[in-house]
């Protein structure tokens, strides 16, 4: 499976100029409930491959784009589509729910 993490100066060129919907990861490697949404968004991103845009950014690393979007809670997932968000889900969220976000973009 293809890296799916990305950092602040590549997310413009892979999210906001992104045709596709996009779905991204806001985690931090000492987050429990980050730990456990991981390997689900990695099945999402291996299911909805061509179809959507998957990715995962760590918040230690990357505070610039965590400041942009005001992210003050991990886990955050956060979807975009055309380069406007279009919905975040915030904390623990199972696989169905992260699944219907991303099939409104669709």
């Amino acid at each position: 499976m293809k890296d799916l993490h990305i950092n602040d100066s590549s997310f413009k060129a892979n999210v906001l100029e992104n045709s596709l919907p996009v779905l991204v990861d806001f985690y931090a490697d000492w987050c429990g409930p980050c730990k456990r949404v991981s390997p689900i968004v990695e099945e999402i991103a291996s299911e909805y491959e061509g179809k959507a845009a998957v990715f995962k950014m760590n918040v230690d690393e990357n505070s610039d784009t965590a400041a942009m979007l005001g992210i003050s809670s991990i886990p955050a997932l956060i979807f975009f589509k055309d380069g406007k968000e279009t919905g975040r889900l915030i904390g623990f969220n199972r696989k169905e729910q992260i699944k219907q976000m991303l099939e409104k973009m669709m």
